[in-house]
């Protein structure tokens, strides 16, 4: 019963925060809103959310929880320079994510 209360309080919890911050701009005054800091940290972030979502989704350790750069990694990294490279030409992100899809899998079979 005690990890079910957890679990609520931290459900509840995160929902809260998530709630307070989604409208926290509709209570703010506009001067705040306009500030160059937080004009800078808009522009900025969501490129460090991505960057931060595709370094934790590298596989850097192996079953021993050391780092090996195993093949999964290899694969991983020359998909993403694909795909880096397929949506500096062409612009559109369905191309790059199914080109990072087809040079994942290219890889590890070429790699095994």
């Amino acid at each position: 019963m005690h990890s079910q209360l957890y679990f609520i309080v931290a459900i509840f919890s995160m929902a809260s925060v998530t709630f307070i911050i989604r409208f926290m701009p509709t209570f703010l005054p506009k001067k705040l809103l306009n500030s160059p800091l937080l004009l800078a940290v808009n522009k900025a972030l969501p490129l460090a959310v991505m960057i931060l979502l595709i370094l934790t989704s590298l596989a850097w350790l192996d079953n021993n929880q050391q780092f090996n750069p195993s093949k999964l990694l290899i694969a991983q990294i020359l998909a993403l320079i694909f795909v880096l490279i397929s949506y500096h030409m062409f612009r559109q992100l369905f191309v790059s994510m199914i080109v990072g899809i087809v040079c994942i899998n290219l890889f590890l079979k070429i790699l095994t």
